[in-house]
């Protein structure tokens, strides 16, 4: 079975890179078609790039051609290295990329390429379970375990069994599991449409009306229960390293510890622990305790409708072991005994932040908020993302949600925090801005995790700020994964089917049944100094990335090679909110095919399925509401969208709530610069500007813009002055990739502008009854509907809109609609 294995992989190695010493690395899953997307060229020789193209797979046709970007590529031993930036050609298909004689495999972009991800990872994290295996239909360590360290209940037979095996070996530890437990739990927080239920409670393909994400939560937090049987007694370590006997199934474990069947079962002591020549450097009890109280508390959160009586018991068992980890402040790491080898995590504060900020939002209790931003300041930034180095597991978690939590832009208390998580992105970016990959993550033994740390902070960082900052930094750190790295492969098995990921990683699984550890994140890139000190590391087959293997770090597709190809549980489930939120996006992005485009080509309508609303500000001269309309978005906690004109943005008076704009994460986009006619009123398909006087004035209002911190990236709408336009316009306005907009018809708020001396008049008391019989009578009601309000009107009006717009998003809140800003 492993020949044939290895005989398909080096097939499927040949079909993926170019012939020669040139290869183009993608991102092998494909791209959704609102996304960053760069693939990155290398070669081992110096190669003239003056262009690339993106081909047509079926038709053969150049769809899209762009200049690549050369890099410097001498971190990975390559004399050329470019990064190919197709990012504006999003039409759905299948392509490849070809500059010079290389080319690179065929990719999707298509609003579906992730469906499907996050619940793949899941089967993993079902083979590793422990106790009753559905993958093998089996029971294993059913005798867990005897008590060890415990002053009073050494020796003492202690009912631990369930939970999972941390990786290859067979060892469990609360410092990974209550982590794992936490990120599905985040992920299931933040994303619970994207999960399915295919699976039940025992793992077993059977669906049983919960969503599987959920059902491996269950089996984890059942297990912590089991760790933590009591206020002030915590075990954190099922199994030593006397575990370590080669592959073995898990039901057939030959591991022995001198009393049967029995495994030892480490009490939290705050000691230095280890029961033969090698210790850990144990100090406290707080990052154990810590973890255990995230765990509970996000747990209690979600479970106490559907279960109240579990949720009642987790809600206690959190807010005790929050107490408990006060009681020694330190660090408790996992033992080892006979080996030098353990997690070395060094702080704890960040576990007590994310207790905290839990026990927060499940009681509504100041002083858990009060503690979260207490130990949130000790450390503002994760030290590996700071330093670019660390000991394995040294900073652990490696991504700190605990920021994410208290982060909030209108709070003056925890604004702080969005900082701290830019803060940590900037290190990384730093480290990586010059290399082909974007990859500034430090390649210890299990950089896949901290990878995977970086994505989620970053997704995390711009949906809480709206900065785009990160957002190309993201798309590469997440293309690495699935193949955009000197490899060329994916580093979770199984994905895509299609594909290069790893076919023999460091398994009994595979080392026994010949099958890949289906849904598991491999451990990643590591330094060659890491792969060549550690003990009985080896490689038991030839090294088909052989010529990739002189940069800063290797990986190796082997089993032998368990620094770099070995699966690990807490890696796997630290996915479960990345992968479902690309899931998200997709599924985002589809929906906007019911949007509704008018015949001239404008957005008039998005998420026509959906009950959300889409406020939209304009201004030229005038703007004496902006403050009042502000105050009374924040008020409703709710972000709009404004369109001003240079004329606006260089008016001094309106400078400062310009910036209150800008800050509060609005969107912010252009209205032209001087608010120019662009056809004439009686003849709407001829024009009173060229070409080229639209761009100028497009890029002036642009300068005014970013003269305000807008980023000309995040400028992907364009509302036209007068919100009078042809086809012309809206293409004029996709050439300089942004979509024209307007309002929905119908709706009538955009008459507000008019004056009693106007044949066409309307009071706000018509415009409000109109939109509400709009709302009643049209058969999309406002569904995804686009409202458009004046920032101010002419002295004339004294009846102001604007004063009705507390009122409107009161009563249209009622009826079930939320709102947003533009996406």
């Amino acid at each position: 079975m492993i020949n044939k294995i290895a005989f398909v992989v080096i097939l499927l190695f040949v079909a993926m890179v170019s012939s020669g010493s040139s290869w183009i690395r993608i991102n092998q899953m494909g791209y959704l078609p609102q996304s960053v997307k760069v693939a990155v060229f290398i070669s081992d020789e110096i190669v003239e790039m003056p262009v690339f193209q993106v081909i047509d797979a079926e038709s053969g046709n150049v769809v899209y051609e762009n200049v690549p970007a050369i890099c410097d590529g001498v971190k990975w031993a390559m004399k050329t290295a470019a990064r190919l930036n197709f990012s504006r050609f999003s039409k759905s298909g299948r392509y490849y990329l070809k500059t010079g004689n290389s080319r690179s495999g065929e990719f999707r972009i298509s609003t579906d390429v992730f469906n499907g991800i996050a619940d793949y990872t899941l089967n993993y994290m079902r083979q590793q379970r422990c106790g009753f295996n559905p993958y093998l239909g089996d029971s294993c360590h059913t005798h867990d375990g005897f008590i060890v360290d415990h002053p009073t209940k050494s020796g003492q037979i202690i009912d631990v069994v369930g939970g999972w095996h941390d990786a290859t070996d067979y060892l469990q530890y609360v410092t990974t599991s209550a982590n794992a437990v936490y990120q599905m739990l985040f992920a299931y927080l933040k994303n619970p449409e994207i999960f399915g239920d295919k699976y039940n409670a025992s793992g077993l393909p059977r669906a049983d009306g919960v969503p599987d994400i959920l059902n491996e939560i269950r089996w984890g937090l059942d297990w912590l229960i089991k760790m933590n049987p009591d206020s002030a007694e915590m075990y954190n370590q099922v199994a030593d390293d006397r575990d370590h006997r080669g592959f073995r199934l898990p039901n057939k474990d030959t591991a022995s510890y001198g009393n049967g069947s029995y495994r030892p079962v480490y009490f939290v002591t705050g000691k230095v622990q280890g029961l033969s020549k090698y210790k850990n450097r144990t100090t406290g009890v707080s990052s154990a305790a810590g973890k255990f109280s995230a765990a509970f508390a996000l747990g209690a959160s979600l479970f106490q409708k559907s279960d109240p009586e579990f949720g009642k018991l987790l809600a206690l068992k959190a807010r005790q072991a929050y107490a408990f980890g006060l009681t020694d402040l330190g660090v408790t790491q996992t033992a080892c005994t006979v080996s030098p080898y353990f997690y070395e995590e060094d702080n704890y504060v960040d576990d007590l932040e994310l207790a905290a900020s839990e026990l927060y939002r499940l009681t509504g209790d100041n002083y858990y908020q009060k503690q979260a931003i207490y130990w949130g300041q000790l450390e503002p930034v994760t030290p590996w993302m700071e330093k670019g180095s660390a000991r394995h597991y040294q900073y652990y978690p490696f991504v700190n949600l605990g920021h994410a939590n208290l982060a909030d832009p209108s709070n003056p208390e925890s604004r702080m925090f969005g900082g701290f998580m830019k803060s940590g992105l900037k290190d990384i970016l730093e480290r990586g801005k010059d290399d082909p990959f974007l990859n500034g993550i430090p390649f210890i033994w299990c950089s896949n995790n901290l990878t995977v740390a970086a994505i989620t902070q970053a997704r995390l960082y711009f949906e809480e700020s709206s900065d785009s900052s990160y957002v190309e930094m993201e798309a590469a750190l997440r293309d690495w994964l699935f193949g955009c790295n000197p490899w060329g492969t994916s580093m979770i098995v199984g994905l895509p089917s299609e594909g290069i990921y790893p076919h023999l990683p460091h398994s009994s699984i595979t080392w026994i049944t010949g099958e890949p550890t289906y849904g598991g994140l491999v451990d990643g890139p590591v330094y060659r100094e890491i792969f060549n000190n550690h003990i009985e590391v080896k490689l038991y087959k030839e090294d088909k990335f052989k010529a990739f293997q002189n940069g800063i770090a290797v990986y190796h597709d082997d089993m032998g090679d368990y620094t770099s190809n070995e699966p690990t549980m807490d890696g796997t489930a630290s996915l479960s909110f990345y992968l479902s939120s690309l899931e998200k996006d997709g599924l985002r992005q589809s929906k906007m095919k019911n949007s509704i485009v008018d015949e001239n080509g404008a957005l008039v309508r998005l998420e026509k399925d959906r009950k959300t609303i889409f406020l939209i500000f304009s201004a030229d001269e005038y703007g004496e509401g902006a403050d009042q309309i502000l105050s009374t978005l924040s008020l409703n906690k709710i972000k709009g969208s404004f369109f001003l004109t240079g004329n606006f943005l260089r008016n001094r008076r309106f400078e400062e709530v310009i910036k209150r704009m800008v800050s509060g994460q609005n969107f912010v986009g252009p209205h032209s610069d001087g608010h120019l006619l662009y056809a004439p009123w009686e003849n709407r398909d001829s024009m009173l500007v060229t070409r080229e006087q639209f761009n100028r004035d497009m890029t002036a209002n642009l300068k005014e813009l970013i003269r305000f911190g807008v980023k000309p990236e995040e400028v992907n709408y364009f509302l036209a002055p007068y919100e009078w336009y042809n086809a012309k316009i809206s293409a004029w306005s996709a050439d300089r990739k942004m979509q024209l907009i307007n309002f929905t018809p119908g709706v009538g708020t955009n008459a507000d502008y008019t004056t009693p001396d106007m044949p066409k008049y309307r009071s706000s008391k018509v415009l409000n009854d109109q939109l509400l019989h709009f709302e009643a009578n049209n058969p999309d009601h406002l569904n995804g509907a686009i409202i458009l309000i004046h920032l101010g009107t002419h002295p004339n009006r004294s009846d102001k809109f604007y004063n009705s717009l507390d009122q409107i998003i009161k009563s249209l809140k009622k009826k079930g609609y939320s709102f947003r800003r533009l996406p």
